[in-house]
């Protein structure tokens, strides 16, 4: 099984957890991500999801002026995003729970 296809499905629960302690910009959460473990991750792919979940209310940003370069867009997750952080959360420990029962039955 290949991880980029188990990512698309994860994604944004993974996204939202990195910003769950600390807001940050498109670059710095890829990286985030990828010290956690996630190295297969695309920039596009996080950048997207940045997007989307803003569009959809989840997320807050603001712009912080850079001297070294172009201003950079920070995301913030608010009370919806972390709501629906806590509901996916359960859902993934459901889910996972369920493929570790599964699993352990084939070994």
């Amino acid at each position: 099984m290949e991880i980029s296809q188990l990512l698309k499905g994860v994604l944004d629960l993974a996204v939202l957890a990195v910003l769950r302690e600390d807001d940050g910009y498109g670059y710095d959460v890829l990286r985030r991500l990828r010290v956690a473990g996630l190295e297969e991750v695309g920039d596009a792919s996080v950048y997207g999801t940045l997007r989307r979940l803003y569009k959809a209310g989840l997320l807050t940003s603001y712009v912080v002026p850079s001297e070294e370069g172009p201003h950079r867009k920070y995301y913030s997750l608010n009370e919806p995003g972390r709501s629906r952080l806590a509901e996916s959360a359960k859902t993934w420990q459901s889910f996972a729970s369920t493929m570790n029962d599964l699993l352990g039955e084939a070994a």
